[in-house]
């Protein structure tokens, strides 16, 4: 099955769209050596740097260098102010959704979804019922992973409510354009990214507890070095200027959660933290947990710490739950969804897996729980013997996964030998929410780096791009 995707820069081979014309005018300037050698330049730069991410499961070269592709893609002003209005409907019908959840169950009770669904997800913690965060805020940091299939065709494919990452990326790929080509920025007008670290910290602190005195004290709580997003957990706390600490840096102190210091145990406020729910606390959860703080949970029942994201999120990025976002939307905010969903089929229901089955050469299958490119099958590029033994995983547990259709995924050019390229991508926006939602204009974009290709993930051989919004 050949499918046709939609160019950003050339959608009919010769034709260039509006955005890309300053970008345009200024690459039709440049020498191709020049390019390449900034290519090489570019891969320097993350080496010194140490943007690298770990594979796991990989007996050699656990850890590798993100590829960066120089050409940037491109927004224009107005496609992102509709994709910001969508995306902020998006994240308010979250929220809403979580505190229901926790609380009165109002969209169960009104049958729109199963109480099933909630009840026998793993990602539903039952220790969250009945608990509501400082500011009454559950997702604090979403990125929400957004594909293009036309000029006016935007579709949600995931909700990354939990720990989304990335973003140190998304800053990373802007400074090293800045650095290659401080010219090009001058030519064509980019709205910001690199305020993200100053805004995360402001958002943060503006849902520190009730009774906070003085500047509330901010830390990023991190499995480890041995982490695959480590980098990006150390290079967030120092832009915020705050502490990175560990689990054994951290322990409960007169009901509040404290760090070690040299002048002794100062408390926290806020604590960002990129551990897992079931690591997070020994005592509440998984007692062979070292990686999280004996007692934080009892310290956030009563209010007393702002944990960003809050514990049970997950259920509002379960990719079942997702398949019915058109519905949550609707429930909490009394519209239709701006951004749409890709069509779903649950394979937990007997017709949906009877199709599924049968089609499974059309279909993208994915784990509901499944993250970062692993656990799925992509029909179209899988040989008979790979979806055989994928329908064997669906039959023995179909509760397990969710299928789609393979989407002809938006291309942009990225730079090969042979000279600019079109390749698939997808986009990340991160979204910060506290007193109010605040959207970095542009966000993430990865890219299929292989020709063909329709899986971005950096862990399944994508790379990433600098995002431009224009600031028009």
């Amino acid at each position: 099955m050949r499918l046709v995707a939609f160019d950003e820069m050339r959608p009919h081979g010769n034709g260039l769209r509006q955005p890309y014309a300053g970008y345009d005018g200024w690459l039709q300037t440049q020498d191709p050596a020049r390019l390449t050698e900034k290519m090489e330049d570019a891969e320097r730069v993350f080496r010194r740097t140490g943007i690298t991410f770990a594979v796991y499961g990989q007996e050699e070269a656990a850890e590798r260098l993100i590829p960066f592709d120089i050409v940037p893609r491109i927004i224009s002003g107005a496609e992102w102010r509709r994709l910001t209005q969508g995306i902020e409907q998006r994240v308010q019908a979250l929220n809403a959704f979580l505190d229901d959840i926790y609380h009165r169950q109002e969209i169960l009770r009104a049958g729109r979804i199963p109480r099933e669904l909630i009840a026998a997800n793993e990602a539903f913690l039952p220790e969250m019922i009945g608990v509501r965060p400082p500011a009454g805020v559950y997702t604090h940091i979403i990125g929400v992973d957004i594909v293009r299939t036309s000029e006016n065709e935007f579709f949600v494919l995931e909700d990354n409510a939990r720990t989304p990452s990335g973003v140190s990326y998304m800053i990373e790929n802007r400074e090293t354009m800045m650095q290659l080509f401080p010219e090009l920025f001058q030519a064509v007008k980019v709205r910001p990214v690199e305020n993200y670290p100053q805004l995360l910290r402001q958002s943060l602190s503006a849902v520190a507890p009730r009774g906070t005195e003085g500047s509330p004290t901010v830390a990023v709580l991190t499995p480890g070095s041995y982490n695959s997003a480590y980098f990006e957990h150390a290079f967030l706390a120092d832009q915020m200027g705050v502490e990175l600490v560990e689990g054994h840096d951290l322990r409960v102190v007169d009901g509040h959660v404290a760090m070690r210091t040299t002048q002794g145990y100062k408390r926290i406020d806020v604590l960002y933290r990129r551990v897992d729910d079931d690591y997070l606390d020994p005592l509440t959860f998984r007692p062979d947990s070292a990686l999280g703080v004996p007692g934080i949970m009892d310290v956030f029942r009563a209010g007393n710490i702002t944990i960003a994201n809050a514990p049970g999120t997950g259920i509002a990025d379960d990719k079942a739950i997702y398949s019915y976002m058109p519905e949550i939307v609707e429930f909490y905010t009394g519209r239709k969804a701006i951004l749409g969903n890709i069509p779903t089929w649950r394979c937990s229901e007997a017709d949906s897996l009877k199709y599924v089955l049968e089609h499974l050469e059309e279909l993208v299958v994915k784990e509901v729980h499944g993250s970062g490119g692993y656990g799925m099958l992509v029909g179209p590029a899988a040989s008979k013997a790979e979806r055989e033994t994928f329908a064997a995983k669906l039959k023995a547990k179909p509760s397990n996964y969710i299928a789609q259709p393979t989407l002809a995924l938006s291309t942009c050019p990225i730079l090969t030998e042979k000279g600019l390229a079109p390749r698939h991508v997808d986009l990340r926006p991160f979204v910060l929410v506290s007193d109010r939602i605040r959207i970095v204009p542009g966000g993430l974009t990865r890219v299929a780096l292989k020709e063909g290709s329709l899986v971005v993930n950096s862990s399944q051989g994508g790379g990433t791009k600098d995002t431009w919004v224009l600031d028009d």
